[in-house]
């Protein structure tokens, strides 16, 4: 088989690698002997890490010379414009020819507020529409919607989705988004986040050891901006910093130790300017106390959820993953998608809205998650495990649809999806 993943992969956001992960090794272990081609806006980071071809979801010759004069942008639209875009659409068609399945593993990519192009709604129907022509396959798989401001983006999104042949979406919010948006989902199904099936050999397990501090998990994240609202405001991430400045020096007057955590490169800003702040409220000696490492990949990004004791975040893929580890956690919930995933996990209470948050309310959300922290595992560890035989459902759906009469097939893959010691993402 011939099979391709679209997506918004290899640009250093590690939830979405994360559901990449996943889906490969499950693809991995369903067709072996499959060619796997991805089309993302990372192609040289996802071919070298995961060993497979990779090329640009949106080939761009060079960037575009700005033209002041309005008669010289409405010429370069037509003679340049047009051309290269219909060469994009000829090129799509070359390179899906005999293939079998376009897949949309996860990610929350159904959304125009960074771009329609790339990894947003129009390059997404634009292959969509292409993988029809190629008469591929077309799977959207536990992906994630919203928001989505554009008449032109509604457009694309509801256009590329009624093409496909299978859909799913992560949760129950983005199922109701798109209804709300006016596209008929209700036969659509609902199935955990990709990452909860990530493999066992990927997931590392450490017990805290006596006498050590207790760690807390500090997962910052850069502004959202209209990722969040239609009309977002600098003050909501100047009084996030502050609050949780205020918060990291309440734990090191109370003996805590704090590891900061990144779910995206760009976050890594955000750490400096968090470190920079802390620095002029803090005497020497408890800086010290930060724990503060670099992150590269996913793998990265689990050893160091492993390494603390609860976790409060704010990227989506930080609390999942970190719930995935049986952490307890905290939630800063910027999306539907956060509040969505606390909800689902029975964790509500412990999901705070960033508009309004509040250092003490922070702080006695804290108390409150040590004191409950073993009753808190448990049901943790229950929900995960309802996660993972979900995803494993679905993956015997999706075989189906691909392949019928493929479950045998599929029951193999299945039995081995959280097994140690395998080798199929090398």
């Amino acid at each position: 088989m011939k099979i391709s993943l679209f997506g918004h992969f290899g640009g250093g956001n590690f939830g979405n690698d994360s559901s990449l992960q996943a889906m490969l090794y499950f693809l991995r272990h369903l067709v072996p002997d499959a060619e796997f081609n991805c089309i993302c806006t990372g192609p040289e980071t996802v071919a070298t890490a995961y060993n497979i071809n990779a090329v640009p979801s949106r080939n761009v010759a060079a960037k575009p010379r700005a033209f002041h004069n309005l008669l010289a942008r409405l010429a370069r639209k037509v003679f340049v414009g047009i051309p290269r875009e219909i060469y994009r659409w000829l090129d799509g068609l070359k390179m899906l020819w005999r293939t079998d399945a376009l897949i949309i593993p996860g990610t929350g990519l159904l959304t125009d507020a960074y771009t329609l192009c790339h990894w947003g709604p129009y390059d997404m129907f634009r292959w969509s529409v292409t993988a029809k022509l190629c008469r591929c396959k077309l799977l959207f798989v536990s992906v994630g919607a919203g928001p989505v401001y554009t008449r032109i983006g509604k457009f694309f999104v509801k256009a590329a989705l009624a093409l496909a042949d299978f859909r799913s979406y992560r949760d129950h919010s983005t199922l109701q988004y798109l209804k709300g948006l006016g596209f008929r989902a209700d036969n659509d199904l609902v199935y955990p986040d990709l990452a909860f099936s990530l493999p066992e050999m990927l997931i590392p397990h450490r017990h805290r050891s006596k006498g050590r501090r207790f760690v807390v998990g500090l997962g910052l994240m850069e502004y959202a901006g209209k990722y969040s609202a239609e009309t977002p405001a600098n003050s909501v991430y100047a009084s996030y910093i502050e609050n949780l400045v205020e918060f990291v020096k309440w734990l090191f007057a109370h003996e805590y130790n704090v590891r900061l955590l990144i779910g995206d490169l760009a976050d890594a800003r955000v750490i400096r300017e968090f470190r920079s702040l802390l620095k002029e409220r803090l005497v020497t000696h408890e800086e010290e106390r930060i724990i503060d490492e670099p992150v590269a990949s996913v793998e990265d990004l689990l050893s160091q959820l492993a390494a603390t004791d609860v976790v409060v975040a704010t990227r989506f893929h930080n609390v999942l993953l970190a719930l995935l580890l049986n952490k307890p956690v905290i939630a800063i919930s910027f999306h539907h998608k956060c509040s969505s995933l606390m909800s689902k996990m029975g964790l509500a209470e412990y999901c705070l809205d960033i508009n309004d948050l509040n250092a003490k309310k922070l702080i006695g959300q804290l108390c409150q998650l040590e004191k409950n922290s073993e009753l808190l595992r448990s049901l943790i560890k229950e929900k995960v495990e309802g996660c993972c035989n979900a995803l494993d459902e679905q993956y015997r759906t999706i075989s189906q649809v691909m392949f019928p009469g493929g479950a045998q097939i599929l029951d193999t893959a299945v039995e081995t999806q959280h097994k140690p010691n395998s080798s199929v993402l090398s």
